[in-house]
């Protein structure tokens, strides 16, 4: 009987990892499903440009998958039970349980309100495909006013700041301002903080420092010190969380819900699940806990591929680097900052800005979309036949030089 991998989620981490392993685990010893909810690959780290007006594109998962032998379902998880080894999902059909053998959870983040109310009424968020062309839509429709309107981006995380920036850029006839809880680009080295100020000006964004929200309206945004500030579109980019299925399911987890895992992300309670992503709770290398970024994912993502190969083939497992190296940062299309990251988890002091970190940034995010959408590298059509692969055609497939996820 084959052994049955079950992979939850195709995101830049379960796309990448269930590619891998359907070419380096032989089809005639295992099975791997992919559970998603949505049938295209989501490109998150570009939904912001996608809300501004840009087509970003978003491949079929049946054409990702195509000729893997990997098999693709197209639900919605609902739970797991690592007990009984069963994760239940919804479809159009009412849905079911799956048994897996090996369970790879994959299932991301999603945009967290922070408790503060209104938030899920009145906001807008660029963390779903379906809520960034909610966004877009909305602002289609305030530049056909004659007065344009207001925008506020809150959050001064990567994701708000990158935004703020290319909404502004991209839609010049709204007003955008960018609401910092503390001071903007606090985590930035001091050159690098600059350089964010300017380019905030030349787009002509108004920063808001030190400021909280205590509630989010349809027309505005109430400020904890008291202050109202008119919003026709107020977007959320104030952190993110995971989904309460892994701590409902019996996994331990943190207190943010995250799956608490060993060096090689496999689950502390249960042996037969691993963890990737943002949905996993690991440390750093340098001891200090990985951020939720598109790096990690790729991080976590190779170190579970050569666990869980590893484990199967009786091979040694090796142990791959778990680092956060830097900050790729988006201003627009024509600016940006990149900056390396100390093992102090500190911004160094150098940083390159303008033209030359947009192009390092367009590198990562081509790298980060070919690794998810070519699963198996890209690997000739006859060898994707798995069920019927010679081992040495196998072999030989396994040799070939990785393109690692970014």
């Amino acid at each position: 009987m084959k052994h049955r991998i079950v992979v939850l989620g195709a995101g830049y981490a379960g796309a990448y990892v269930a590619g891998n392993l359907a070419r380096r685990l032989s089809p005639r010893d295992i099975e791997i499903t992919v559970i998603n909810a949505v049938p295209d690959f989501v490109q998150r780290q570009r939904l912001n440009q996608l809300a501004a007006g840009r087509e970003i594109e978003a491949p079929k998962l049946t054409d990702v998958f195509a000729g893997t032998g990997i098999r693709l379902r197209l639900a919605r998880v609902t739970a797991v039970d690592p007990e009984r080894r069963v994760v239940a999902v919804a479809d159009a059909d009412g849905g079911g349980e799956l048994g897996y053998d090996t369970l790879l959870y994959a299932l991301g983040s999603h945009v967290a309100d922070q408790s503060v109310p209104g938030v899920a009424e009145h906001a807008f968020d660029v963390a779903g495909r379906p809520s960034a062309l909610r966004l877009r839509e909305h602002l289609d429709g305030l530049e056909r006013r004659d007065e344009g309107g207001r925008v506020l981006v809150v959050g001064d995380g990567l994701t708000g700041i990158e935004t703020a920036t290319e909404l502004a850029e991209s839609r010049p006839a709204l007003s955008v301002a960018l609401l910092a809880r503390g001071e903007l680009g606090a985590r930035l080295s001091a050159g690098a903080r600059d350089h964010l100020r300017r380019a905030c000006h030349r787009l002509g964004i108004t920063v808001l420092e030190h400021t909280g929200v205590e509630a989010v309206e349809a027309t505005r945004v109430r400020c904890a010190d008291g202050t109202v500030l008119v919003s026709d579109a107020t977007v959320w980019t104030a952190g993110f969380a995971v989904s309460p299925i892994a701590a409902a399911g019996g996994l331990e987890v943190t207190e943010a819900g995250q799956i608490v895992v060993d060096r090689t992300m496999r689950s502390v309670s249960h042996p037969n699940v691993y963890a990737v992503g943002d949905s996993v709770h690991t440390l750093a290398d340098n001891g200090r806990q990985l951020p939720m970024n598109c790096g990690s994912a790729g991080y976590t993502g190779r170190q579970a591929i050569e666990a869980i190969v590893g484990r199967l083939t009786g091979r040694e497992i090796a142990n791959i680097k778990l680092v956060h190296r830097y900050n790729a940062i988006s201003l627009g299309r024509r600016d940006g900052i990149l900056h390396l990251i100390d093992d102090a988890a500190q911004a160094k002091p150098h940083h390159i800005g303008g033209r030359k970190a947009v192009r390092v940034k367009a590198g990562i995010q081509r790298g980060a979309l070919w690794s998810t959408s070519h699963p198996t590298f890209g690997l000739p059509k006859r060898r994707r036949r798995l069920a019927a692969a010679p081992d040495a055609v196998a072999e030989q497939a396994a040799a070939s030089a990785e393109k690692p996820a970014t």
